[in-house]
């Protein structure tokens, strides 16, 4: 299959999905390699970029997307009248941090790290797509662990868990610090 035929069976899929494909079925569909496809993926991407279109292309793990550009947002939202962003509170941002960065972790996990309860902000993040249940600890009670989504990676313009910006060292030293002290004085009562 030649590469514009490859380019513009892709766009095809992804603009009738509405949401990500894995390179692997798109590989399997055109019956090409997963290199060919993401060869192609490039070229549309820099196509998108050099035409000024209100479109793009964006990569989550190994899956791709066609989105809307960022700078539209305003006037698709005038058309569809869907409310602006939605906010996310900072208890539930400090509970999405402590998933994204320990998942796959429990509720039990987040509540120990956070030390209050996090229901609200749970329910408020699964309402979001920003996280889902990926699995069970095997424990007593087997409780639900908890991972991020592709909803997630999409919002905060990341392609993968690994692009998430690692702690300032100073501030992980501060935290555990604290938690130290919070032991210490835990155990002193």
């Amino acid at each position: 299959m030649e590469k514009k035929r490859i380019a513009a069976a892709i766009e095809a899929i992804l603009f009738a999905k509405g949401e990500s494909v894995e390179c692997k079925d798109l590989a399997t569909a055109l019956e090409v390699s997963e290199d060919e496809i993401k060869e192609a993926v490039e070229d549309l991407k820099m196509n998108y970029a050099k035409a000024g279109r209100g479109i793009q292309l964006v990569e989550l793990e190994n899956a791709i997307q066609l989105r809307t550009k960022e700078e539209f947002y305003e006037e698709l939202i005038k058309l569809t009248n869907v409310p602006k962003k939605q906010t996310l509170t900072d208890a539930a941002l400090e509970t999405l941090s402590i998933i994204a960065y320990k998942q796959p972790v429990t509720k039990l996990d987040i509540e120990k790290i956070r030390g209050v309860n996090s229901d609200s902000s749970l329910n408020k993040l699964l309402e979001f797509g920003f996280i889902k249940e990926v699995g069970r600890l095997d424990a007593p009670g087997r409780p639900i662990l908890f991972g991020t989504t592709e909803q997630f990676l999409r919002s905060f313009g990341v392609k993968s868990i690994e692009e998430l910006p690692e702690m300032n060292p100073e501030v992980l030293e501060d935290f555990k610090a604290q938690a130290e002290k919070e032991i210490q004085i835990k155990l002193d009562i």
